[in-house]
Protein backbone atom coordinates (compact mmCIF):
# COMPACT_ATOMS: atom_id res chain seq x y z
CA UNK A 1 0.00 0.00 0.00
CA UNK A 2 2.81 2.62 0.52
CA UNK A 3 4.21 1.44 -2.46
CA UNK A 4 1.40 2.32 -3.99
CA UNK A 5 0.70 5.80 -2.33
CA UNK A 6 4.53 6.58 -3.16
CA UNK A 7 3.82 6.16 -7.02
CA UNK A 8 0.86 7.86 -7.50
CA UNK A 9 2.86 10.91 -5.49
CA UNK A 10 5.90 10.59 -8.11
CA UNK A 11 3.16 10.78 -10.80
CA UNK A 12 1.48 13.76 -9.59
CA UNK A 13 4.79 15.44 -9.18
CA UNK A 14 5.91 14.78 -12.32
CA UNK A 15 2.29 15.43 -14.05
CA UNK A 16 2.16 19.05 -12.00
CA UNK A 17 6.16 19.75 -13.61
CA UNK A 18 5.08 18.62 -16.63
CA UNK A 19 1.70 20.06 -17.13
CA UNK A 20 2.77 23.57 -15.51
CA UNK A 21 5.99 23.84 -17.62
CA UNK A 22 4.31 22.72 -21.12
CA UNK A 23 1.25 25.06 -20.29
CA UNK A 24 4.01 28.19 -19.05
CA UNK A 25 5.61 27.54 -22.69
CA UNK A 26 2.27 26.99 -24.76
CA UNK A 27 0.84 30.95 -23.39
CA UNK A 28 3.89 32.46 -24.75
CA UNK A 29 5.32 30.82 -27.55
CA UNK A 30 7.20 33.46 -28.70
CA UNK A 31 9.12 34.32 -25.81
CA UNK A 32 9.81 30.58 -25.52
CA UNK A 33 11.00 30.61 -29.11
CA UNK A 34 12.94 33.82 -28.58
CA UNK A 35 14.85 32.09 -25.59
CA UNK A 36 14.92 28.81 -27.37
CA UNK A 37 16.77 31.34 -30.24
CA UNK A 38 19.34 32.40 -28.29
CA UNK A 39 21.14 28.66 -27.12
CA UNK A 40 23.91 27.78 -29.19
CA UNK A 41 22.76 24.28 -29.36
CA UNK A 42 18.92 24.71 -30.18
CA UNK A 43 18.46 28.20 -32.37
CA UNK A 44 18.38 25.70 -35.11
CA UNK A 45 15.78 23.66 -34.25
CA UNK A 46 14.02 26.49 -32.21
CA UNK A 47 10.84 26.48 -34.71
CA UNK A 48 10.06 22.64 -34.04
CA UNK A 49 11.82 22.73 -29.89
CA UNK A 50 9.09 25.44 -28.91
CA UNK A 51 5.79 23.24 -30.11
CA UNK A 52 7.67 19.55 -29.66
CA UNK A 53 8.36 20.18 -25.89
CA UNK A 54 5.28 21.27 -24.66
CA UNK A 55 3.44 18.67 -26.57
CA UNK A 56 5.88 15.81 -25.49
CA UNK A 57 5.65 16.80 -21.62
CA UNK A 58 1.65 16.75 -21.94
CA UNK A 59 1.61 13.59 -23.22
CA UNK A 60 4.26 12.15 -20.55
CA UNK A 61 1.52 13.57 -18.32
CA UNK A 62 -1.24 11.69 -19.80
CA UNK A 63 0.72 7.94 -19.46
CA UNK A 64 1.71 8.83 -15.97
CA UNK A 65 -2.04 9.79 -14.94
CA UNK A 66 -3.10 6.46 -16.62
CA UNK A 67 -2.04 3.41 -14.08
CA UNK A 68 -1.51 1.48 -17.27
CA UNK A 69 1.20 3.24 -19.13
CA UNK A 70 2.32 4.76 -15.69
CA UNK A 71 5.58 2.35 -16.32
CA UNK A 72 6.04 4.15 -19.93
CA UNK A 73 5.68 7.61 -18.51
CA UNK A 74 7.85 6.68 -15.48
CA UNK A 75 10.40 6.04 -18.11
CA UNK A 76 9.75 8.49 -20.54
CA UNK A 77 9.89 11.15 -17.67
CA UNK A 78 13.35 10.01 -16.42
CA UNK A 79 14.30 10.35 -20.12
CA UNK A 80 13.35 13.71 -20.69
CA UNK A 81 14.76 15.00 -17.39
CA UNK A 82 17.91 13.37 -18.42
CA UNK A 83 18.03 15.10 -21.60
CA UNK A 84 17.13 18.22 -19.86
CA UNK A 85 19.65 17.75 -17.52
CA UNK A 86 22.24 17.19 -20.29
CA UNK A 87 21.29 20.82 -21.63
CA UNK A 88 21.54 22.45 -18.38
CA UNK A 89 25.45 20.95 -18.53
CA UNK A 90 26.21 21.80 -21.78
CA UNK A 91 24.92 25.33 -21.42
CA UNK A 92 26.94 25.24 -18.00
CA UNK A 93 29.95 24.84 -20.20
CA UNK A 94 29.40 28.03 -22.83
CA UNK A 95 27.55 30.25 -21.12
CA UNK A 96 25.47 31.00 -17.82
CA UNK A 97 23.82 34.62 -19.36
CA UNK A 98 21.72 32.23 -21.88
CA UNK A 99 17.70 32.68 -20.60
CA UNK A 100 16.22 29.47 -19.06
CA UNK A 101 13.83 28.48 -21.91
CA UNK A 102 11.47 26.46 -19.36
CA UNK A 103 8.02 28.09 -18.46
CA UNK A 104 6.98 29.34 -15.22
CA UNK A 105 9.04 29.68 -11.85
CA UNK A 106 11.27 27.46 -13.29
CA UNK A 107 12.14 29.95 -15.17
CA UNK A 108 13.62 32.43 -12.62
CA UNK A 109 15.85 29.43 -11.32
CA UNK A 110 19.46 30.23 -11.91
CA UNK A 111 21.07 27.21 -14.29
CA UNK A 112 23.38 25.74 -11.07
CA UNK A 113 20.09 25.15 -9.28
CA UNK A 114 17.60 23.64 -12.11
CA UNK A 115 20.57 21.20 -12.38
CA UNK A 116 20.14 20.77 -8.68
CA UNK A 117 16.50 20.47 -9.37
CA UNK A 118 16.18 18.44 -12.39
CA UNK A 119 19.11 15.89 -10.54
CA UNK A 120 16.54 15.48 -7.86
CA UNK A 121 13.60 14.76 -9.95
CA UNK A 122 16.00 12.21 -11.91
CA UNK A 123 16.72 10.68 -8.72
CA UNK A 124 12.74 10.70 -7.83
CA UNK A 125 11.70 9.53 -11.52
CA UNK A 126 14.37 6.60 -10.67
CA UNK A 127 12.80 5.97 -7.41
CA UNK A 128 9.33 5.77 -9.33
CA UNK A 129 10.27 3.32 -12.00
CA UNK A 130 11.81 1.11 -8.86
CA UNK A 131 8.97 1.24 -7.05
CA UNK A 132 6.62 0.75 -10.05
CA UNK A 133 8.54 -2.21 -11.52
CA UNK A 134 8.69 -4.18 -8.13
CA UNK A 135 5.11 -3.65 -7.72
CA UNK A 136 4.54 -5.43 -11.37
CA UNK A 137 6.87 -8.30 -10.46
CA UNK A 138 5.07 -8.91 -7.56
CA UNK A 139 1.75 -8.40 -9.47
CA UNK A 140 3.04 -10.78 -11.95
CA UNK A 141 4.36 -13.61 -9.11
CA UNK A 142 1.41 -13.34 -7.04
CA UNK A 143 -0.94 -13.86 -10.33
CA UNK A 144 1.53 -16.97 -10.73
CA UNK A 145 0.95 -18.38 -7.75
CA UNK A 146 -2.29 -18.66 -8.04
CA UNK A 147 -2.57 -19.85 -11.21
CA UNK A 148 -0.73 -23.32 -10.11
Amino acid sequence: MKRQVAIEIISLLFIFLFVYAAVSKLFDPDKFRLQIGQSPILTSVASITVWFIPILEIAISILLAVPRFRLTGLLASFGLMVMFTAYIISILQFSEDIPCACGGVLQSMGWTTHLIFNIVFILISLSGITLLGRTIKKGASDHSAVNL
